[in-house]
């Protein structure tokens, strides 16, 4: 799935890579750099972690569609010589900032990294902002870094849920090689799981060793959701095939059967019904049968 990731993302695509400080997702982030500029997209990328020159080392692919706004000298705007700031990311900043330069295709925005924005803008003013560039239009894809432990649970967990993709990353058992937990999310509202041995060479470009073994198959909720909930219980709620038959044959006293309420509707000799004959002294107008209801 990762090398499916890699070839290309959807239109309103946000794909989330999740790493910690046991791991640094920042070479996988330039992977995806990479293969955009070798698909011949123009980036654009917001700079906080890292400087321009660092991020463009080691990149073969030409840089000339690769645009970096540089936060990363001055990121709250201290100096006023900063080409972006935390403050600044926004729906209106980022089309105003991606309208200086004129691409025929829509552009990938690159965030490096999103906790820096995190750290200084509300969460849900972060979320709103997303999920605005996911519907498409001047950016045809988000691709952010997120430092997941820098931030509380809560944080990671709402900006993930609205990511399209989301690839967790963790040491290998190997110097070279990683591990990445994917989840996508496909526009129908399916949702994959998998989980994959991956390493990047020197011009960024990603191997899939492979799959661990744990992740045989890939996991969707509807799969999840089918868990037997009787499998740990200390009792047997279930019924035999000879304690099942018994139970429908048996007669409860309040369900009456079809032959009883036959018998219990027809009326027979004896029963029961009353007549009424009017007495003379009887006040009844026939223009007004009700009359004695009025008030």
């Amino acid at each position: 799935m990762l090398s499916e990731l890699l070839q290309g993302t959807d239109t309103g695509a946000v794909l989330i890579i999740q790493d910690s400080c046991s791991y640094s997702g920042q070479h996988l982030l330039k992977s995806f750099i990479s293969a955009a500029l070798n698909k011949e997209e123009p980036v654009h990328v917001l700079g906080f972690d890292v400087s321009e020159e660092e991020l463009k080392d080691g990149l073969t692919a030409s840089t000339q569609r690769l645009h970096f706004h540089s936060a990363y000298t001055d990121p709250l705007g201290w100096t006023n010589r900063s080409a972006f700031t935390v403050h600044q990311f926004c729906v209106e900043e980022l089309t105003h900032l991606l309208k200086q330069t004129s691409h025929p295709k829509p552009v990938t925005l690159v965030i490096d990294s999103l906790s820096w924005i995190l750290r200084h803008v509300s969460p849900p003013a972060v979320c709103k902002t997303l999920q605005q560039l996911k519907k498409g239009g001047a950016v045809r894809a988000v691709i952010g870094l997120l430092h997941a432990d820098m931030h509380q649970s809560g944080t990671v967990g709402s900006v993930c849920h609205l990511a399209t993709s989301v690839i967790t990353v963790a040491p290998g058992t190997k110097g070279d090689e990683a591990v990445a937990k994917i989840t996508k999310r496909s526009k129908s509202g399916k949702v994959t799981q998998d989980e994959e041995i991956f390493s990047i060479k020197g011009d960024f470009s990603v191997t899939v060793v492979s799959k661990t073994s744990h992740a045989g198959h890939r996991q969707t909720e509807a799969e999840e959701q089918q868990t037997d909930p009787t499998a740990n219980l200390t009792f047997n709620i279930r019924l035999s095939d000879t304690e099942r038959e018994a139970k429908e044959k048996l007669a409860l006293p309040f369900v009456f059967s079809k032959e009883k309420k036959t018998a219990l509707l027809q009326s027979g000799p004896g029963s029961g019904r009353i007549l009424y004959e009017p007495d003379a002294n009887d006040d009844y107008d026939q223009e007004d049968p009700d009359d004695d209801l009025d008030v």
